[in-house]
């Protein structure tokens, strides 16, 4: 075996990554997969695809192909593709759907990565640098993205929940806040494994103001709004964090767990779910995940279990553990010091 050229081929398939992104970018933003499962088993041809999708028949044949290669789709006879289960995940209405993600990734997200080097260089937010003003205003000011955006948070909590519950006992928690919940997924998933568990599910306003309470959890969640920068609801004996310290720097989540230390009722505890980054060079989504929260915030990060350690104390409480789930993401859990 040649290593030279093995090494060539594999750097080659990491330095076009790019290349990928984009390929399976556009396969979301047309919905070819629904439009195969629409189609049933015997799949369509390209030419069908590209009348249904308005695209270029040829070009969408040579896009198809190149997502062929790499197991996303096949082609069972000349220029007739159908579904395979990679791609079974760009399907709208896939349990494990992943299409928002990837229409969230080769958008705003992909222009904010070509700006990388001025986060290297300068450790400032790429996003802000190339877009003017900070990813979560922007979003506000482009609700057709923010509205992507969310939807991709969505299907990113179906996985995580489902892992968070099979990985973490929340017996004994009676009154349970979840912080920057969003729609509610996650402590409505909590709920539905904890009958005797109290919710209250708090973010801002434009966020929570128009979700119902849903029936078969009346008297059991409350909805707040508000700003976990200014306050958030005391007496939790738990209150919940899902990616939402990994989007701020060290002060700002200071800040967040500073509130959250003063409405603790005593003996609770604090769960962050967040990607925990290990240590060696073995690959981790979180190391990842880490650049993005660089290019795309303004001090946000992933942490290690020793900067864990160190916020926590800063914010007087105590890293109890770090529960590995099913899923990238990891229980960190804190009590008061």
């Amino acid at each position: 075996m040649d290593l030279s050229a093995d090494l060539h081929s594999r750097f080659l398939q990491l330095a076009s990554g790019n290349w990928v992104t984009q390929m399976i970018h556009v396969a979301a933003e047309l919905a070819i997969a629904d439009q195969l499962a629409a189609a049933g088993p015997a799949g369509l041809s390209a030419e069908e695809l590209a009348a249904a999708c308005d695209a270029d028949g040829d070009a969408l044949f040579r896009l198809l192909r190149g997502l062929a290669s790499l197991g996303m789709f096949a082609e069972t006879e000349p220029h007739r593709f159908v579904l395979t289960p990679l791609a079974e995940l760009l399907r709208s209405d896939h349990p494990g759907s992943q299409r928002q993600f990837a229409r969230m990734l080769g958008g705003e997200h992909y222009e904010a990565w070509s700006d990388l080097l001025h986060s290297v260089r300068s450790g400032e937010s790429a996003f802000q640098h190339h877009f003017g003003e900070p990813v979560f205003p922007w979003y506000g000011h482009h609700p057709e993205r923010g509205a992507i955006f969310d939807g991709a948070m969505t299907d990113f909590s179906r996985q995580e929940s489902q892992a968070l519950v099979a990985a973490y006992d929340f017996s004994g928690i009676e009154h349970l806040i979840d912080v920057g919940g969003g729609r509610g997924l996650l402590l409505q998933t909590v709920h539905q494994q904890n009958q005797g568990l109290r919710g209250t599910l708090f973010d801002q306003a434009a966020v929570v103001e128009a979700l119902p309470v849903p029936s078969d959890l009346e008297g059991r969640l409350q909805i707040v709004s508000g700003d976990f920068f200014q306050a958030v609801p005391a007496g939790g004996d738990a209150y919940l964090l899902k990616h939402i310290l990994h989007d701020w720097s060290d002060a700002a989540c200071l800040t967040i767990l500073g509130h959250i230390r003063n409405g603790l009722a005593p003996g609770g505890r604090v769960l962050i779910l967040e990607q925990v980054i290990p240590p060696g060079n073995d690959p981790a989504p979180a190391k990842l995940l880490d650049l993005n929260m660089l290019v795309m915030t303004d001090g946000g990060r992933e942490r290690s279990p020793a900067e864990y350690q160190q916020l926590l104390e800063q914010a007087g409480l105590r890293l109890q553990a770090i529960h590995p789930t099913p899923s990238p993401i990891s229980v960190v859990e804190a009590v008061a010091a």
